[in-house]
């Protein structure tokens, strides 16, 4: 399972600031609060885990979820934990 986190920016773009595995068995509760630590003082901050077991795999499920489907303009992920962006 892996944990991406970040935020949304003022253009609407998606940006991953950090990657964690975790054992498909960690709780829910677990990995919120992990995400929760991570994006204590970040304003439009994101987190979601992925049922996956790399990060490429994850970023590919976070933009078809989460930036692809957006109407508005054309969004961006925007991968700082690799340095990559998904824009299809």
């Amino acid at each position: 399972m892996i944990l991406l986190s970040g935020y949304w920016d003022e253009d609407a773009n998606l940006v991953i600031e950090s990657s964690e595995e975790f054992p498909g068995s960690t709780s829910k509760t677990e990995l919120e609060a992990q995400a929760y630590k991570g994006l204590a003082d970040k304003q439009n901050g994101w987190a979601c885990s992925f049922l996956v077991d790399d990060h490429a795999r994850a970023i590919q499920e976070a933009y078809e979820t989460y930036v692809r489907e957006v109407s508005d303009g054309c969004p961006t992920l925007i991968d700082n934990v690799w340095g990559v962006q998904v824009d299809d």
